[in-house]
């Protein structure tokens, strides 16, 4: 018996779309139906730029082609089974042609409606065919728990890089957060498509990677393999960033060659061809904030050429922490850690410059990759010793790396996470052993080589940050690929 097109896809769509789970955070299962080259990037979640409990915005990249118009595409959801599909109410998208790459289009979908924290299916149909599905989960509202993973500097294509994606995936998390250096080594479209996508939304859960894309929403703070790489004439697919991420775009606007954006170069017909890609986006989608569940993150922009110094992004940054006064957590990542015992780029102080700002806004815990292991300091107050002293290097010995930034500090050492779950001060947490090359294993079994604001310091195993926020109670474990605990502490209210 041979079936037709229409009952084929009327039987494939109720066997993708069973009866949702609704207890426990859903398990990703996505099926493609799609013909070849329908897709250069499978559909992926983002917070979007207006972030909500009841929306998520659903991007996939396709070709651009002569014949491809956007009523081709339409993207459906609904709650459970036996529920109608809703259409999104609104499908756009960006073409993208920038030099070495093929011309392709960044389309995006909102989906709206959502039931906070409730487990929902959707499908993305072509000329009127799903071509793929998949389950997620809508974001929580303040009244309801939530886990998040945090762990940066992971796009690195190595083996390490790929169970760690693995045990991301088996943490069942509402939410992943990468503090920088999501691909390497120079931010390029071709290295996302190599080292990124294939791991983090891969069409199965194994060792090799899983589907955690396509069903968690990830967001992203700026690297220096992210966004330091300006020169479009020798990496004309660079600064992917602002091609790929769809976040919030409420952080400050500053000007080129201003004092937190550096001057593109390149000829120019390949910065209009970026530039007119990246839209909105560029330059102002590296300092922004949002809230989830009941915390407000805010994420900014460490690499070396922001001067921390100019007042414009301290009274943001003030500014944003003061205006989240509802929020029960605040918890702020960047790339570059200001706290960090490692050898390894223990000259880039910089970031500490904020830390009165963050001490004055009551953020709880500040997230930061750069340094390939994970480290954890006793909550702290610093005063910095003025601005510090500025660190330039580089062949043309003009090239800013950071600063030496020198102070007082004041340690919380009753803390424990465990007796004593009222930290005095900003927890800094380095979580950057997220698949890169760990740095200074030699350091893990040498408590004499830590600064003395570093309580626990793991640098002989890749690790992930796995968080759950339930009301007035942070719990934080720190687990390898294998899932064994490398840290755990408990912050109350």
């Amino acid at each position: 018996m041979k079936l037709s097109r229409p009952l084929i896809a009327l039987a494939w769509s109720l066997l993708v779309f069973a009866p949702l789970v609704q207890a426990g955070n859903p398990t990703p299962r996505a099926v493609s139906n799609a013909p070849d080259g329908a897709f250069v990037v499978k559909p992926y979640l983002q917070i979007g730029r207006t972030p909500a409990p009841d929306t998520l915005q659903l991007l996939w990249h396709a070709p651009d082609t002569d014949t491809d118009t956007d009523a081709d595409w339409s993207v459906e959801h609904r709650a459970a089974a036996d529920r109608p599909w809703g259409k999104a109410d609104t499908l756009d998208f960006v073409p993208v042609a920038v030099a070495g790459i093929e011309p392709h289009r960044v389309y995006r979908a909102a989906l709206t409606g959502l039931v906070p924290g409730g487990s929902f299916a959707y499908r993305v149909l072509k000329g009127g065919e799903a071509v793929f599905s998949a389950e997620a989960r809508a974001p929580k509202r303040a009244d309801q728990p939530f886990r998040f993973v945090a762990f940066g500097d992971c796009g690195a294509g190595t083996p390490e890089q790929k169970p760690l994606a693995h045990r991301a995936y088996l943490s069942k998390p509402d939410l992943a957060v990468i503090p920088g250096d999501m691909v390497y080594e120079y931010g390029l479209i071709s290295e996302y498509r190599e080292k990124f996508w294939p791991v983090y939304n891969a069409e199965s859960p194994t060792e090799s990677g899983s589907p955690l894309l396509r069903s968690v929403p990830f967001v992203a703070a700026p690297g220096n393999h992210d966004t330091e790489i300006r020169d479009l004439d020798k990496y004309p697919d660079a600064l992917a960033y602002y091609l790929v991420w769809d976040q919030p775009l409420n952080g400050p606007l500053g000007e080129e060659g201003g004092p937190f954006v550096p001057s593109l170069k390149g000829s120019e017909a390949n910065q209009r061809a970026f530039t007119k890609a990246a839209g909105k986006a560029y330059p102002r989608m590296t300092n922004f904030s949002f809230n989830y569940g009941n915390a407000h993150w805010t994420i900014v922009d460490s690499n070396p050429y922001v001067d921390w110094t100019d007042a414009k992004l301290k009274e943001w940054v003030a500014a944003d922490l003061a205006s989240a006064k509802d929020a029960t957590w605040r918890f702020v990542a960047f790339h570059h850690p200001g706290f960090n015992s490692a050898n390894e780029h223990i000259e880039q102080q910089h970031m500490r410059l904020l830390a009165p700002i963050l001490e004055a806004g009551k953020v709880d815990i500040v997230f930061s990759g750069h340094v390939h292991n994970y480290q954890r300091s006793f909550p702290l107050r610093f005063e910095p010793l003025k601005q510090g002293t500025l660190m330039v290097g580089g062949r043309d010995r003009k090239t800013v790396r950071g600063r030496v930034v020198p102070g007082r500090w004041t340690l919380d050492q009753s803390f424990d996470g465990k007796t004593d779950t009222s930290p005095e001060g900003v927890i800094y947490i380095v979580t950057g052993a997220g698949g890169q090359k760990l740095y200074n294993p030699e350091q893990n079994d040498d408590p004499d080589s830590w600064q003395k604001f570093t309580d626990k310091f793991v640098s002989n195993a890749h690790s992930l940050t796995v968080a759950d926020v339930d009301g007035k109670t942070l719990t934080i474990r720190q687990l390898t690929a294998e899932g064994k605990e490398v840290d755990r502490f408990v912050v109350t209210k």
